[in-house]
């Protein structure tokens, strides 16, 4: 990190920053005294539960998958849904949570230009990029030109403000006074849904980048990480969704926790949504493979037995080199024969077997790789 980052001071960026301590503060002293003096209600902890999901996968499902990254389209009902819920979580508007995410996926990492870096700190990246403002933070809609055609996203951004104190504010006085359970409505469905909404969609910046695993890529900081996939509905696979950040899925595995992977396909069912985007089985397995090759010639090379494994690695790393070359050329093939108007025949052909096949490869040599790294250290 420059030494300019380092000590740059920013000026407070007032709202959010009472915003935070005010609903924070609230959280930490009203939330459990109200609940000590006088109890919670059953009803009370079941909207809590149930307007954290709905706002949540506002962000998740709206902010980010749809209007963010544009990995499915959506019906405008469901996109008002995530609007009105998106405007409940008090993130900001569709048009400015969506412009910075995307400063963040071109620039990840940077110090001078991701918004969030994590590299600026744990601190920064979870909420400190906020509450100061910060030039890394400077709002230009020139990159989400495309969602200002959306009338749903301009009516949001037009009237943001009423919107969401009307849903902060309107839902849960409403929801108390019907269970005859005001303050505590007010406080969980309320005040502690909103610190909470809060700090699951800031653990993506800031935790998403700091612990779990990178099977994928090494390239940036971003990690996956299984127990933050629960408790941010599925976004917790961050090294996945970096490198293949147009794809509908972060889980990419049926077990894998991921409910608003579940919506959307859910909302497709039903018919509104379409068009989801899904990455290649095959692109995902040479991402996979290209990591362990690059973590068995790290291993390899402070093996006691390099000569004895160098060969062997070398040889599995020519067939993934030759599958990748045959891999480009069915797709070559593949967009002659589409051009051609022959899309039809092309799926019933060889060449659809072919593509399984080298999937299957890949596969393959992924598990024979783990066994021969292994290996490095024992053999």
């Amino acid at each position: 990190m420059s030494d300019t980052n380092n000590k740059e001071v920013a000026p407070v960026n007032w709202v959010p920053a009472i915003m935070f301590s005010v609903t924070g503060l609230a959280a930490l002293t009203l939330v459990p005294w109200y609940g000590l003096t006088y109890g919670y209600t059953l009803a009370a902890v079941v909207f809590y539960i149930l307007l954290t999901s709905a706002t949540e996968l506002a962000i998740t499902a709206g902010y980010h998958r749809l209007w963010s990254h544009n990995a499915y389209e959506a019906h405008w009902s469901l996109r008002l849904w995530y609007a009105l819920f998106g405007a409940m979580a008090l993130q900001n508007t569709i048009l400015h949570w969506s412009s910075g995410h995307r400063v963040h996926h071109r620039h990840v990492d940077d110090v001078d230009r991701d918004p969030y870096s994590a590299k600026r700190g744990l601190w920064f990246s979870h909420m400190g990029w906020m509450v100061r403002q910060y030039k890394s933070g400077e709002v230009n809609f020139d990159n989400v030109k495309n969602l200002m055609k959306d009338p749903i996203v301009m009516w949001q951004y037009k009237y943001y403000v009423p919107i969401a104190l009307g849903m902060n504010i309107g839902i849960p006085v409403v929801l108390g006074l019907i269970f005859n359970d005001f303050w505590g409505m007010i406080l969980l469905a309320g005040v502690l849904r909103v610190v909470t909404t809060h700090h699951f969609t800031f653990f993506i910046n800031s935790i998403a980048h700091k612990w779990g695993s990178q099977p994928y890529t090494d390239e940036n900081t971003a990690r996956d990480n299984h127990f933050f996939a629960f408790l941010t509905f599925g976004e917790g696979y961050h090294n996945y969704h970096h490198i293949f950040q147009t794809d509908y899925r972060n889980g990419i595995k049926w077990w894998q926790w991921d409910p608003t992977k579940w919506l959307i396909k859910s909302c497709s069912m039903l018919g509104l949504a379409k068009n989801l985007r899904v990455v290649p089985d095959f692109k995902i397995q040479r991402a996979k493979l290209k990591m362990q090759f690059k973590r068995a010639q790290e291993r390899l090379a402070k093996s006691k037995n390099s000569d004895k494994w160098s060969h062997i690695l070398e040889k599995e790393y020519e067939e993934f080199k030759a599958m990748l070359a045959e891999w480009t050329e069915l797709q070559s093939e593949k967009y002659q024969e589409t051009r051609r108007h022959l899309q039809e025949k092309w799926e019933k052909a060889a060449l659809h077997t072919r593509y399984k096949e080298l999937e299957y490869s890949l596969k393959m040599q992924q598990k024979r790789l783990k066994l021969l790294t292994a290996q490095f250290t024992t053999g």
